[in-house]
């Protein structure tokens, strides 16, 4: 009898739950959101995503329109998949979708409240953002770093000649990596992390590695709000770690310049690298630029271009196979 009942009860929930479930999709489709596919209980559309989300989406655009509505998991997801519904909401509504899902994995040593890449509009957000607007990306930087990015390209030359002389083979990732870690370092610090053929700063190579993986992957905690507190892939346990290293890293190179700045200039020339420029805002009397904040834009301003390059390899990869 006691069987039963728990039988009865626990398909009186199943039943309850799936009718609210329909319901709320019939309602959503009477809503003013855009048209999309049927969500499955708990995991929503993420089968429809599959390994190939671009691919994926490309399929679904086709069926639904070039604005469609997709539930991954417990996150209700907008998805515009072309030139002129992209302009309609960059241009028109841009403060209204300007804020990011900020994933799991950085909610680590502060980096979401912190970092440029993950912080809601606001005044920190446009500080940070006119700061690299005024000393990273004005045409008169670019220009000025155009000699760095030329020798960069010469000495990945130089490389290659070496190895085709000597018949090596050459992992073009590998030297890709390299060379594009190197003119970001370069660039912020005025040091190389890597040397080809070398296993010279494999500490700070290993780390980006390892948070571009972590960033790469489908992090459940993301879509399933209740396994943030679990963790169960370890994903954030891992971005925890590799943070920690990287921001050793630079505090022992942000000391080190702190030190070579009270050398006199004729034995310790001033580096024209970003990191003056942070230190120079930071050590101002009226200075609101933290610490803290130069460590994680630090951060943001390594990272992010190796990923996209990282990601471009991964997808150059998978289409070859």
């Amino acid at each position: 009898m006691d069987f039963f009942r728990i039988l009865v009860i626990l398909s009186t929930i199943i039943c309850l739950w799936t009718f609210l479930h329909f319901f709320g999709y019939y309602k959503r489709s009477s809503s003013k959101l855009p048209p999309g596919p049927f969500p499955l209980p708990i995991i929503g559309n993420l089968l429809l995503i599959g390994r190939n989300p671009h691919r994926s989406l490309v399929k679904l655009s086709k069926i639904y329109g070039p604005l469609m509505y997709l539930k991954l998991g417990t996150v209700q997801t907008i998805v515009a998949s072309s030139p002129e519904m992209a302009k309609e909401i960059l241009q028109r509504h841009d403060h209204i979708c300007s804020n990011r899902m900020v994933p799991d994995t950085t909610h680590v040593a502060n980096h979401h409240t912190s970092a440029l890449s993950w912080l809601p509009v606001g005044n920190k957000w446009r500080k940070l953002r006119k700061i690299c607007k005024e000393h990273m990306f004005t045409v008169h930087k670019l220009q000025s770093s155009e000699g760095l990015r030329q020798k960069k390209l010469h000495q990945l030359r130089d490389y290659l000649h070496e190895c085709c002389s000597n018949r090596r083979v050459v992992d073009i990732g590998e030297v890709a990596f390299v060379t594009s870690l190197n003119l970001i370092s370069t660039t912020l610090f005025s040091i190389d992390f890597a040397h080809f053929d070398s296993d010279s700063a494999q500490e700070m190579k290993g780390t980006i590695n390892g948070l571009m993986k972590i960033f790469g992957t489908l992090n459940l905690a993301d879509y399933f709000l209740i396994l943030k507190w679990v963790d169960p892939q370890g994903l954030k346990r891992e971005s925890k770690a590799y943070f920690g290293k990287m921001l050793a890293i630079f505090d022992q190179i942000i000391r080190e310049r702190l030190r070579s700045r009270g050398v006199s200039s004729s034995d310790s020339p001033r580096k024209n690298d970003l990191l003056q420029v942070l230190l120079d805002l930071n050590q101002e009397c009226d200075s609101d630029l933290s610490r803290d904040e130069i460590r994680h834009l630090l951060v943001v301003s390594i990272v992010s271009p190796i990923h996209l390059q990282y990601n471009f390899n991964i997808h150059c990869t998978k289409q070859e196979e």
